[in-house]
């Protein structure tokens, strides 16, 4: 879905510029300002003035505007939800690392423009128009821009980033990329409990006398004295559904008291204890938690196991792709660097 932060995240991280396969490679440097908040500082010296058009870096003889720094900064901390302001000395760190990202889309940039699409111009027009259809006027359109603090012109540019960008990894490196069906199972074997297992589950009913905290020893005993003559009920073959609907106090009594599936660790103690204690089909006894005096019918259970290899086999080879393909990337903008002509003012 298009998103005009993440237009704007195309200067201000090199990640955000390459498709999905890159999401994570820029994440280090950006979270570092996070962890460090709490640093009580001095205040700050009065600065010189500054200017948005102020040259922050040249690469390769593209200067990166103090402007485009700070448009990076703000989408930085956004994606990694840091609380600003920031102290100084951290802002100073936070820009640092933008200047570097940016530096890095740059030269990315620079090598993939000599890779272009021989019909550039019209699909960036093609997704501009698609952007732009998205808001109900040209008004909403250009209020989203101003929020991100960019002109149509930085969104052209962007847009000629993204696409640029993205052809040249698609025929460089994702297009040329393969993943054996070896290299797939090695993963599936290593991380198959990490990613591949499906926790053990349930699915329940249950009919709920209710109980308020602050019932008396002879309101509680009257509710537990209810629900053992409703549970001699089920025992005698009354449907289970038609009782809860009738009797139970939990707002499940309209579904006839299913609460659907959930897991370990979902409900209360004894609750989930009784539960997946019980074989589908039997009732429990009934059980007392914080909420009052519960009769439990496990409707089904699922085992704990792991995901059948051949179910999730293409998710791991794309991911394995998108691990391959940020690498690549990664390494050739750190050749670029070696080589390139980087000058900071």
């Amino acid at each position: 879905m298009f998103s005009l932060r993440r237009i704007a995240a195309t200067a201000a991280l090199l990640t955000a510029a390459l498709p999905a396969w890159t999401a994570q490679a820029g994440d280090t440097d950006a979270k570092a300002p996070a962890q460090e908040q709490a640093v009580k500082v001095e205040p700050a010296k009065e600065q010189p003035k500054t200017s948005p058009s102020d040259p922050m870096a040249r690469v390769n003889g593209t200067t990166i505007t103090r402007q485009e720094v700070e448009r990076a900064v703000k989408v930085m901390l956004a994606q990694n939800q840091v609380q600003q302001p920031l102290a100084p000395e951290l802002m100073t760190q936070a820009q640092e690392a933008a200047l570097e990202q940016l530096t890095s889309a740059e030269l990315l940039y620079q090598e993939a423009t000599k890779q272009e699409p021989k019909d550039l111009e019209q699909q960036i027009a093609d997704k501009i128009a698609q952007n732009r259809a998205k808001f109900s006027s040209d008004a909403d359109f250009e209020k989203a821009l101003k929020g991100v603090d960019m002109t149509m012109k930085d969104m052209q540019l962007f847009t000629r980033k993204d696409i640029v960008i993205s052809n040249f990894i698609e025929k460089q490196y994702a297009d040329k990329i393969k993943i054996s069906d070896v290299e797939a199972k090695k993963f599936y074997d290593d991380n198959q409990e990490k990613y591949f297992k499906k926790p053990e589950s349930a699915r329940a009913s249950h009919i709920l006398i209710g109980v308020d905290e602050k019932a008396s020893p002879e309101e509680r005993k009257k509710a537990k004295e209810k629900a053992e003559a409703l549970l001699k009920r089920v025992k005698a073959g009354e449907d289970f559904a038609k009782l809860a609907k009738s009797d139970s106090t939990c707002p499940s009594a309209s579904q006839g008291g299913d609460l659907g599936s959930f897991g370990r660790g979902q409900m209360v103690a004894p609750f989930e204890k009784a539960t997946f204690a019980l074989k589908p089909g039997e009732v429990s006894d009934v059980v007392e938690t914080q909420f009052g005096y519960h009769i439990i019918k496990l409707t089904e259970k699922q085992e704990a196991a792991a995901e059948k290899f051949d179910s999730v086999k293409a998710k791991i080879v794309e991911f394995l792709k998108r691990e391959k393909t940020q690498k690549e990337v990664l390494d050739l903008v750190a050749t670029l660097r070696s080589s390139a002509k980087i000058e900071k003012p």
